[in-house]
């Protein structure tokens, strides 16, 4: 792309996002809070799923001084579901640098915006130049395809030559004054337009710019990442039942899932043909200091994470003697209070399922009685 066309170019793009730009909660005002909220939850996630966590955030810490008094428990809790929690972790902790280091005033320059935890090079540049139109140049997942269509890019665009020639093209192309507004183009016309498969190039308003739309290399620009061999585990989750309870376990600083509240759960061998429950029993003793007896299985789910496929089966037992081990947070939690915790994805599910079951057990008639109606319950 010729640098004398740049002019033109961020004209006709900005003539077309204030005619299509969508309407997303976070573009309504210049908050260096709300964007930065926003920013880290588009993260790996898409629009349509952030919408509705970015409202509820906002509605239960409407400040960074409400996040930065917050407990991590909250703060996990309303992020449940949204994945990669470490990103609320360090927006805590971030929070807490702001209003502890910056009076609660988020910092304007680039080098502070990226020393706080959890902010990175592009979202420090969306902070400066969303909350502040300073000119800071953004490359994120939507506009590397974008750069690399335009100046026509047939590299590595995550190698450090792709990387630097990216960067230097999303300053060079910015203005003197009204950076934000472009950038922000600039990342709607990659989401919506110039998408990985199929781009509408005949709406682009900048097809004329574009070095790949006159070649017709569309399809090969960018260069793919390598793809990710996919690793196959099974793993068990175990309900262990005292009384009333159940047994929840706070996972720790060093696994997956850091913080979040979750059921007795472990690897099991994968290419096993049958179901090893010795194994699983000495597995939650030597775990939990727990002797327990297996129930039956209730649930199997599948889910990814990360470059593991698992394969998740879910177990009741109840607890027949044994003392807690000391080194791990543990809670006996009735079904009644499971939304009181954060919990994983699929440790919801299977809280969701134990409760069910409860219900089922309930309202199943004992022998030589009449099961009564749901209502009288």
């Amino acid at each position: 792309m010729n640098p004398a066309d740049y002019s033109s170019f961020r004209r006709k793009l900005i003539d077309w996002y204030v005619d299509r730009g969508r309407d997303l909660p976070w573009r309504r005002n210049h908050d260096p809070y709300q964007i930065w909220i926003s920013e880290i939850m588009l993260q790996q996630t898409t629009v349509a799923a952030v919408i509705p966590y970015f409202e509820r955030f906002l509605t239960q810490f409407p400040t960074v001084a409400d996040l930065a008094t917050a407990e991590e428990s909250e703060i996990l809790k309303l992020w449940e579901g949204l994945g990669y929690y470490s990103r609320a972790r360090n927006i805590h902790r971030a929070a807490k640098v702001i209003v502890e280091q910056y009076s609660g005033v988020f910092p304007t320059e680039l080098d502070a915006l990226q020393s706080l935890p959890g902010i990175g090079r592009y979202t420090a540049g969306a902070i400066a130049s969303f909350a502040f139109d300073q000119r800071a140049p953004i490359v994120e997942a939507n506009t590397l395809r974008l750069y690399c269509r335009l100046i026509g890019y047939d590299g590595d665009p995550r190698s450090r030559d792709g990387q630097e020639r990216l960067w230097r093209f999303a300053e060079d192309v910015l203005p003197q004054k009204g950076s934000g507004r472009l950038n922000q183009a600039l990342m709607e016309l990659g989401a919506t337009v110039c998408s990985v498969r199929e781009p509408d190039c005949e709406s682009c308003p900048v097809h004329s710019y574009c070095q790949t739309f006159r070649e017709g290399t569309q399809a090969t620009i960018p260069q793919p990442k390598p793809k990710t061999v996919i690793t196959e585990t099974t793993e068990v989750s175990i309900g262990i039942r005292m009384g009333s309870k159940f047994l929840l376990r706070k996972r720790t600083s060093n696994e997956r899932w850091a913080g979040l509240w979750d059921f007795v759960r472990f690897e099991i061998e994968h290419a096993a043909s049958t179901f090893d429950s010795a194994f699983v029993v000495g597995s939650v003793l030597d775990r939990t200091g727990l002797s327990i007896i297996m129930g039956p299985q209730i649930a199997v789910f599948k889910h990814s994470v990360t470059r593991y496929r698992i394969t998740l089966k879910c177990f009741t037992a109840d607890r027949v003697k044994g003392r807690l081990k000391a080194n791990e947070e543990w809670q006996w939690v009735q079904p009644a209070d499971f939304n009181g915790y954060p919990l994983s994805v699929t440790a919801r599910q299977f809280a969701e399922q134990l409760k069910q079951q409860l219900v089922n057990d309930h309202e199943t008639p004992k022998a030589g009685k009449t099961k009564k109606r749901s209502l009288e319950h």
